[in-house]
């Protein structure tokens, strides 16, 4: 069988890319697979409402104003179910699941980040006054279409 020197050319040329992309995700997966990344603020799962960074869920004020809004996510609900905090002001949430993965995403604004087991999730955003809809956007079994929560943004409060 005679083979052209050009198509030598690309048969050898789409082998040398095929054996370059597997190199390199051989690489990543060796060196950058193996652990997790070592910001990430962990807790066990198992024990949350004993952990004391989340024995109270609920809104906490700091001394520079500014709030933090702890919350426990679980099959099929977020603790707190209400939540009210001042309009204008950062509010940072501190977030955990007990049980598989959830989703936190506060309806028409900014403020959305997954929720997964063993893991605090953590984002910081302010609004402007009204009511918003929490919802769960990653399905956690057959009751997510009831996970919901509200948050209440008062003015000037």
């Amino acid at each position: 069988m005679h083979i052209d020197l050009y198509e030598k050319f690309w048969m050898w040329g789409a082998g040398a890319i095929i054996v370059v992309f597997l190199g390199t995700i051989g690489v990543a997966t060796v060196s950058q697979g193996r652990l997790p990344p070592s910001h990430v603020e962990t807790i066990d799962p198992t024990t949350v409402r004993a952990d004391a960074r989340f024995a109270a869920p609920g809104v906490t004020t700091n001394d520079d104003g500014s709030v933090e809004v702890t919350v426990i996510a679980m099959l099929f609900a977020f603790q707190p179910n209400e939540i009210r905090v001042p309009s204008n002001t950062p509010v940072t949430f501190r977030l955990t699941s007990t049980d598989v993965v959830h989703g936190f995403q506060i309806v028409g604004t900014n403020g959305n980040t997954m929720i997964i087991p063993g893991y605090v999730s953590q984002f910081t955003t302010s609004f402007e006054p009204g009511e918003y809809l929490i919802t769960c956007n990653e399905y956690c079994g057959l009751g997510h279409h009831m996970m919901a929560a509200t948050l209440i943004v008062e003015e000037g409060a």
